[in-house]
């Protein structure tokens, strides 16, 4: 009787298989997404080779737009996949920390109901979600009864997907491979998922992905792979491990990977609103300080609440105004480590209160994304008489 040969796992053919169940189930919004979601799959089978797992959002602005349904192929491809639509923190702490058997990958659907404008504050799963992106962040808890209560550490590394409405908090955003997810078209069209049939359909990618993992976990954890130019920081957190996985599976995916990753972190610089500070420094870069070295109070008031697409002529319901500009910029400082703020300023109807653009230039190098190529041509102030003069 001979022995069975053993399947070859081939890494880039195992992810092709991958995407294309996905595929099967899921309209996402670009090919950079399949390419992603793909690749967080693969990378749940390797935790233990890197030190930072990114967090895997499903978001959209409305309902009906597949989150859920993404969520549920995730769950069939991921190890010790662990549903947790409504589950405690302290719950979470004692799955992760393996004390039902192995450390689970956490699936949370409808975190829109936990981190959404009518759920209130819930630091301690914004606190969880946050410690567990990196490797080694431990999350201390008191455990035991009345005065017999101890300190006890609670490790919180593990791999997340969440899907959900509107967006989440930012420190979560920016740890996160963001799909923002559409409702169909009527020419786009999947197949029906059958949980009695796809599940375990899932299931065996899954255990292929396992398998695979164990070849390549040496090789994968002694891996720093070069990330695209521009990526760095927080971003290259997020994508390092999924990069890394593109590479040990070889074939397309190294390329595939390294344009998904350009795509998908611009796409969440554009859409980032995480700081209005930032957006109000760059629109004084761009649309207000420009060929002047200064300016008046009211004159910059004037520019940005004249702005289109801006928020500053709806902020809580009022226009910015000079105390919230003051407040603001205050939080930033200049090169001299002095917090950015007004000075005197000549002009034609006498000395007006105003910010010179050498006090932001340093802001602007730190803070901003890189100006616009073509020059912006700033919006003429309201009052004549708040032109500074040469003095």
């Amino acid at each position: 009787m001979t022995n069975p040969q053993p399947i070859t796992l081939d890494g880039a053919e195992l992810l092709d298989a991958v995407e294309h169940f996905h595929r099967r189930f899921n309209v996402f919004p670009t090919e950079a997404a399949y390419v992603a979601v793909a690749l967080w799959d693969a990378h749940a089978h390797l935790l233990d080779c890197f030190d930072s797992t990114p967090r895997l959002a499903f978001l959209s602005p409305e309902p009906g737009s597949g989150k859920s349904r993404a969520l549920e192929v995730v769950e069939t491809l991921v190890p010790r996949s662990m549903a947790a639509v409504d589950a405690s923190a302290a719950a979470l702490f004692r799955s992760v920390a393996g004390l039902d058997g192995g450390r689970p990958t956490i699936l949370f659907d409808e975190i829109d109901t936990v981190f959404g404008p009518k759920a209130g504050d819930n630091e301690q799963l914004r606190g969880f979600l946050n410690a567990g992106h990196t490797r080694g962040r431990v999350m201390y808890r008191c455990v035991g009864d009345g005065a017999n209560q101890q300190v006890q550490g609670f490790p919180s590394f593990c791999a997340v997907a969440v899907a959900g409405l509107g967006s989440l908090p930012d420190t979560i955003l920016t740890r996160s491979v963001i799909i923002r997810m559409r409702r169909r078209a009527r020419n786009e069209k999947v197949e029906p998922f059958r949980t009695r049939i796809h599940v375990a359909e899932g299931n065996a990618l899954r255990d292929r992905l396992a398998a695979w993992a164990e070849t390549v976990q040496e090789e994968v954890a002694g891996a720093y792979p070069e990330l695209p130019e521009g990526v760095a920081d927080r971003p290259a957190d997020v994508w390092e491990p999924l990069i890394a996985v593109a590479d040990a599976a070889g074939g397309d995916w190294p390329r595939r990977a390294r344009e998904a990753c350009l795509t998908l972190v611009k796409a969440s610089q554009v859409n980032d609103k995480a700081s209005l500070g930032i957006r109000l420094l760059t629109d004084l870069r761009d649309h207000v300080l420009i060929g002047v070295d200064k300016l008046p109070t009211v004159a910059i008031l004037d520019r940005l609440n004249a702005l289109d697409d801006a928020p500053w002529a709806d902020l809580d319901g009022r226009p910015l105004d000079s105390r919230r500009l003051s407040r603001m910029l205050s939080q930033y400082v200049t090169a001299d480590g002095d917090p950015i703020a007004s000075r005197n300023i000549r002009t034609a109807g006498g000395v007006l209160k105003g910010y010179h653009a050498e006090d932001l230039h340093d802001a602007w190098t730190r803070y901003c994304p890189p100006p616009p190529e073509s020059a912006l041509h700033p919006l003429q102030p309201l009052h004549p008489s708040s032109q500074p003069v040469s003095v």
